[in-house]
């Protein structure tokens, strides 16, 4: 009889990988990159386990959004007091926190929870060229399409 097969998390074969955001549409290297920090690309995947790799996004004040969207998008944090809602549009947030902006849109594509909160600590997000990973060997990842 066979089983299904259920990767340990001690069995997790994990690597790194470099993604440039130079002219690359926001949504869609947020797609790639939460598939990369999930592990959903492996064919060992397996669903409650954290099997994915680590990711390392660079010049990330080069992100593109088609459209309209650096007017109409519009980026919401509430401190919980009253009067406490600050709004940015998506020109200010990149501009001011790019690496933010990034974040949350690849962060809003893993689960929530304890396993989600595992998985985004494997992101990276850096404004500039430069990152302190040289040591990890990072190999550089080319986003499909």
């Amino acid at each position: 009889m066979r089983t299904t097969f259920m990767q340990k998390s001690h069995e997790v074969d994990r690597k790194w990988h470099v993604i440039d955001a130079t002219d690359k549409t926001l949504g869609r290297l947020a797609t790639e990159a939460a598939t990369l920090l999930r592990g959903k690309h492996k064919p060992t995947f397996t669903p409650h386990v954290d099997c994915g790799d680590y990711v390392i996004v660079i010049n990330a004040e080069k992100i593109v959004l088609t459209g309209n969207k650096l007017n109409d998008k519009k980026y919401y944090r509430y401190s919980g007091y009253q009067s406490g809602l600050s709004v940015k549009t998506a020109a200010q947030m990149r501009e001011q926190q790019p690496e933010r902006m990034l974040e949350l849109a690849i962060r809003g594509m893993i689960p929530t929870g304890r396993l989600g909160r595992s998985t985004g600590k494997k992101l990276f997000v850096y404004k500039g060229a430069e990152h302190p990973h040289a040591a990890q060997k990072p190999e550089v990842y080319e986003l499909k399409g």
